[in-house]
């Protein structure tokens, strides 16, 4: 492995190199013309910068300055998320990365807390998420091989037990290779929502897109 890695084990480089794959679109496509948007955990910029290039104004946050050295349109606000206490509003506020799978409760409701109270009346918030049917498919052992852009990544699940997930996900561009320990917690919708609810924030019954739910303010 080569260069920075984040806290939570994200190799910088990795995010750098890999592209926008139709978030961008996703999020413009469902707010309104130079709309205001929250980027929260926004890495290297890859969804937020091509967001400025559609017109909107964005806010990139991330608590890693490794990645925020990359963002070149965003404005970068280096925070933690369940920290962030901008004292804006915004008419979109973005939760990517899978972060709501979090095992961590305490951790999910937070983050959860902060797009609510920086999402403006009206506002829309974008959440992706490892769909319970995903988890369905793997098991222990489990090795899912893929390519982004050149970049080759495999998946290997270590373990799966009461519904969290141990697993590896290891990229390479053919000279050098990364890899990621990472923990995620199966959500069925129900709970989901119930934990949206929870955060003052309405489930969307009807999802924009495979991967992603939408939540309005309650």
């Amino acid at each position: 492995m080569t260069g920075p890695v984040t806290a939570d084990g994200c190799p910088v480089e990795v995010y750098r190199l890999l592209p926008s794959m139709g978030e961008p679109e996703l999020v413009d496509a469902l707010v309104p013309p130079r709309a205001r948007i929250l980027d929260l955990g926004a890495g290297t910029g890859r969804i937020a910068d091509p967001l400025v290039e559609l017109g909107h104004e964005v806010v990139a946050v991330d608590d890693s300055a490794e990645m925020l050295a990359h963002v070149r349109r965003a404005r970068p606000h280096r925070a933690r998320i369940e920290d962030l206490h901008l004292g804006e509003r915004f008419d979109a506020v973005l939760l990517a990365s899978h972060l709501v799978n979090t095992p961590d409760d305490g951790l999910r409701r937070a983050l959860l807390a902060t797009a609510r109270r920086h999402l403006a009346d009206g506002g829309r918030l974008l959440v992706q998420w490892h769909e319970p049917g995903w988890f369905d498919g793997l098991r222990r052992g489990t090795v899912t091989d893929g390519e982004i852009d050149g970049i080759t990544s495999r998946l290997e699940v270590h373990d799966l037990r009461d519904g969290v997930l141990d697993a590896t996900v290891s990229y390479s561009d053919g000279a050098s290779t990364w890899a990621q320990s990472f923990r995620a917690l199966r959500l069925d919708v129900d709970r989901l929502a119930a934990e949206l609810a929870a955060a003052g924030l309405l489930l969307d019954t009807e999802a924009p897109a495979p991967g992603w739910v939408l939540a309005f303010a309650a």
